[in-house]
């Protein structure tokens, strides 16, 4: 009599990434709140157990895309773009936001990434806090760190949070607003094979911002 055949461990490690792969998919297109184990696994191919199996639960299974999609992510992406040891803060600075836009823009790899964030930004998760501890705010001290190396001597902490957090909100703004953009000036719309024009922009009106409060407060 024959019996059924044993699932191999490379048998599960494909539906565990198969089930990563669209469940990323589905996240990035409902959010985590809308997206329901059933569909992903129907369009994985999978059966609902195997959820369980490799990551006990929809919590579960979100945590390790939105790890998984940073790890990915980074590794294409790093913040220095492979600079070498020594470059000054205005090319540490350049490189910084475009791979940020690169994470944000990107049709391929960073697709995924950009829109997960951009739904926790309007419907976050418990994973918020992870986010923020893991990555975002490692990658904020970094932009700190070459913020105060261009004010200078003499610029307060506030300073140095208002003038990073501008970096950042003009890269988030092509992201968050590139559907407003794409409908209203077609013209201009943030595409990935823009992302070196924008970064350029970026880092020169930072820069120009930064320079006329170097060392300055608020």
């Amino acid at each position: 009599m024959s019996s059924q055949p044993t699932p191999s461990v490379s048998d599960d490690l494909d539906t565990r990434a198969r089930l990563l792969a669209v469940a990323g998919e589905v996240f990035a297109e409902r959010g985590f709140r809308a997206t329901t184990v059933r569909e992903v696994c129907t369009r994985a191919g999978a059966n609902v157990a195997a959820v369980h199996y490799h990551f006990r639960d929809k919590a579960g299974l979100y945590r390790e895309v939105v790890q998984d999609s940073f790890r990915v992510a980074m590794t294409r992406f790093p913040p220095d773009l492979g600079l070498a040891p020594g470059a000054d803060a205005e090319e540490r600075l350049f490189a910084f936001v475009r791979s940020f836009l690169l994470r944000l823009l990107s049709e391929d790899t960073g697709a995924r990434l950009g829109k997960l964030m951009a739904r926790e930004m309007v419907e976050p998760t418990d994973e918020l806090e992870a986010i923020i501890a893991n990555t975002a705010r490692p990658l904020f001290e970094r932009l700190i760190g070459i913020v105060r190396e261009l004010a200078g001597d003499g610029a307060t902490v506030e300073h140095l949070m208002r003038c990073a957090q501008s970096v950042v909100g003009q890269c988030l703004f092509y992201r968050h607003c590139r559907e407003m953009i794409r409908r209203g000036w077609p013209e201009s719309e943030p595409t990935a094979d823009k992302v070196d024009e924008l970064a350029r922009h970026i880092t020169r009106f930072s820069l120009s911002g930064i320079r006329a409060t170097k060392g300055g407060g608020a």
